[in-house]
C-alpha cells in the first residue's frame, strides 16, 4: 500500500488503535455538546405574571391572573404578563374598570415543567426577556473566538495538552456557573465556556485525524458526529429527572471529571511532536501503534524519523482570493458555512418553540441525526461531496419553508410542525457532515487549515445570530 509519509506507514491507515483512540476522543464531544444544547433547558420559554400581594396567597394562579391580569395591547397575545391592575388601597373585588395599571415589580412563574431556571433565578422576563437569549449569544461569541484561536493553541501547547487542558477548564467554569449570585458573572462564565468548549472538540477532531489516513480520514472525521446526537438523546433524560438549573448544571458538568483518566490512554499527535523534534516521544507511541496493529517497524526507524523535513510554503489570508476560482470557493463556501449552522442550531435551540414536548422534541432531534450522520458517509464514499451537499441543503430549506405553512396556534397540527422540522434536521445534520470534508478538499493543500478556519467565521456569526430567531 501507498502511504504519504513514515509516521503513518508505521501506524497504518486504521486499524485497532486508532479506532480505540478515536472512541476515546470523541466521548468528550457529550459534554461539550450538553453545554451548548443545555440552555433548551436551563432558559426554556416560561409563562410569567404579576407576583400577587401576600393577602391573595390563597388564590389560584388562575383566579389570581384572571382578577390581575390586564389585555394585551394586541388581541392575539391574550393578557399582558408584565403589568397588573394595582389594587393599592382599594378592596380586591372592586371593577377593573376602576381601577389603574401599573408595571410587575415581581413576578411568579409557571413551574409545572421546570422548577427553576435561569429565567425564574434572575426574573428574565418582560424588558429583561431578551437577556436569556443573550446567555446563548455570548456561548456562541466565545466559540466564535476558539474557533480563530484554537488552532495556535493547539499548535503551541500540543494536542493532547490543549484537549485535556481545556476539559480541565471547562470543568471548573461550569461548576463555577451553577454557584453564581449574579447573573452578570453568569455570562462572564459562560462565554469562557463556549471558548474552551470548541477548544475540546477541535483540539480532539485534530488529533483524531492525524491518526489515521487514506478514506478512513473521511469515515473518522464524519463519525466524529455521533456523540452529538447521542448527547441530545441523554440530556434530554437527565433535564427529565432534574428540573432545576443548579442541579441541571452540575449534573451535566460533574460525571466529566471520570475523562481524566483519558490523559494515561491518548497519546500525543506523533505528527506534531515529530514537527517539535522530539523523536524519542514519536517512537515510543509509533512501536505501540504498531504493536496493537500488528504492523512491522522498519530496523531504520529512528533514522527515518530524523530526516530533515520539507519546508512549507506559508499562505496568508489573502491567498483565499487570490485567483478567480479559489475566490469564487471561499465566498459560496462561507455562505454554506452560515447557512448551514443557521439552520442547524436554529432548530436545535427552539426546540421548545415548535410545540409538543420538549423533551420528546429532544430525543427526536437526536434520533434523527443518527442515521444522517451515517449516510453522510455512504454519501461521501460513493457518491463524491457536491450532490450530496446540494440536495441536503434543499431538503433542509424546503422542510424548513413547509412549517411555516402550519398555523403557529393549532394545537391539532403541531405534529406536522414536529415532523417538518425532523425532516429539516435530518437533512441539515448531513449537510453538516458533508461540508467540513468538501471543503477541506475544495482549498489547495497550502491554504487548507486556513481556509477551513476561515470557514468557521461566517459559521460562528451564524451561531450568535441564532437566538435572535
Amino acid at each position: 500500500k501507498d502511504y504519504t509519509d513514515v509516521v503513518q506507514s508505521c501506524m497504518g491507515n486504521f486499524g485497532r488503535w486508532q479506532l480505540w483512540v478515536c472512541c476515546w476522543i470523541s466521548i468528550l464531544k457529550f459534554p461539550v455538546a450538553w453545554h451548548s444544547l443545555g440552555i433548551v433547558f436551563l432558559a426554556p420559554p416560561t409563562e410569567s405574571w404579576c407576583k400577587r400581594p401576600t393577602a391573595l396567597h390563597n388564590l389560584t394562579d388562575e383566579q389570581w391572573r384572571n382578577m390581575s391580569q390586564p389585555p394585551a395591547a394586541s388581541a392575539s397575545q391574550g393578557r399582558d404578563s408584565c403589568a397588573m391592575y394595582d389594587y393599592t388601597g382599594r378592596p380586591y373585588d372592586a371593577s377593573p374598570a376602576n381601577l389603574s395599571i401599573v408595571a410587575c415589580d415581581d413576578w411568579e412563574y409557571d413551574r409545572s415543567v421546570f422548577q427553576e431556571t435561569i429565567v425564574t433565578e434572575w426574573n428574565l422576563v418582560c424588558e429583561r426577556r431578551q437577556l436569556a437569549n443573550v446567555a446563548q449569544t455570548v456561548f456562541m461569541f466565545g466559540v466564535l473566538v476558539g474557533n480563530v484561536l484554537f488552532g495556535m493553541m493547539a499548535d503551541r501547547f500540543g494536542r493532547k495538552r490543549t484537549l485535556m487542558g481545556s476539559l480541565v477548564l471547562q470543568i471548573c467554569l461550569a461548576v463555577i456557573m451553577a454557584f453564581s449570585p449574579w447573573f452578570e458573572l453568569y455570562l462572564i462564565l459562560r462565554c469562557f465556556l463556549g471558548f474552551i468548549s470548541v477548544s475540546v472538540v477541535f483540539s480532539g477532531f485534530v488529533l483524531c485525524m492525524e491518526l489515521v489516513g487514506g478514506k478512513w480520514r473521511t469515515v473518522s472525521g464524519v463519525s466524529y458526529l455521533f456523540p452529538v446526537p447521542l448527547s441530545y438523546i441523554t440530556i434530554a433524560g437527565i433535564a427529565y429527572f432534574v428540573r432545576g438549573w443548579k442541579e441541571l448544571q452540575l449534573a451535566i458538568t460533574l460525571p466529566s471529571v471520570l475523562l481524566f483518566g483519558l490523559w494515561w490512554v491518548l497519546p500525543e499527535s506523533p505528527r506534531w511532536l515529530l514537527a517539535l523534534g522530539r523523536t524519542d516521544e514519536v517512537m515510543v507511541i509509533l512501536q505501540e501503534a504498531a504493536r496493537i496493529n500488528n504492523r512491522p517497524l522498519p530496523p531504520n526507524l529512528d533514522k527515518l524519523l530524523r530526516q530533515e523535513p520539507t519546508d512549507q510554503p506559508k499562505a496568508g489570508i489573502m491567498d483565499l482570493f487570490r485567483t478567480p476560482n479559489i475566490r469564487k470557493n471561499s465566498l459560496v463556501l462561507y455562505i454554506i458555512w452560515f447557512s448551514v449552522y443557521l439552520v442547524y442550531y436554529g432548530l436545535v435551540l427552539n426546540l421548545g418553540n415548535i410545540g409538543g414536548d420538549i423533551y420528546l422534541n429532544t430525543v427526536l432531534s437526536g434520533i434523527v441525526e443518527v442515521p444522517a450522520v451515517a449516510i453522510s458517509i455512504l454519501f461521501l464514499l460513493k457518491m463524491g461531496r457536491r450532490w450530496p451537499l446540494c440536495l441536503t441543503l434543499m431538503g433542509s430549506g424546503v422542510a424548513c419553508f413547509l412549517t411555516l405553512a402550519i398555523p403557529p396556534g393549532d394545537k391539532s397540527l403541531q405534529w406536522v410542525t414536529i415532523t417538518f422540522a425532523m425532516v429539516g434536521k435530518f437533512s441539515v445534520s448531513s449537510s453538516n457532515a458533508v461540508m467540513p470534508v468538501f471543503t477541506a478538499e475544495l482549498f489547495p493543500t497550502v491554504v487548507r487549515n486556513l481556509g477551513v478556519g476561515s470557514s468557521n467565521v461566517p459559521a460562528g456569526i451564524a451561531l450568535m445570530l441564532v437566538p435572535y430567531l
